[in-house]
């Protein structure tokens, strides 16, 4: 597995602290998870544009084929 740094201000850092001592999870813990689900997220969205990109734009493409 690789790592990433990154710097955060002392006021982040603190607020993240916070919110994994709330949700029982390590700072690593709650970071790794919220990035998970921005990258999932993310993908969904992605493939949600492309299907209404290629069905709204389909006889185009038909035409130009």
């Amino acid at each position: 597995m690789s790592q990433i740094t990154i710097n955060l201000t002392e006021d982040k850092i603190k607020q993240i602290q916070e919110i994994a001592d709330k949700v029982g999870l390590s700072t690593e813990q709650l970071l790794e998870i919220k990035i998970n689900d921005w990258l999932t997220d993310n993908k969904g969205d992605f493939d949600r544009a492309a299907n209404y990109v290629l069905e709204k734009n389909s006889e185009l493409y038909k035409r130009l084929s």
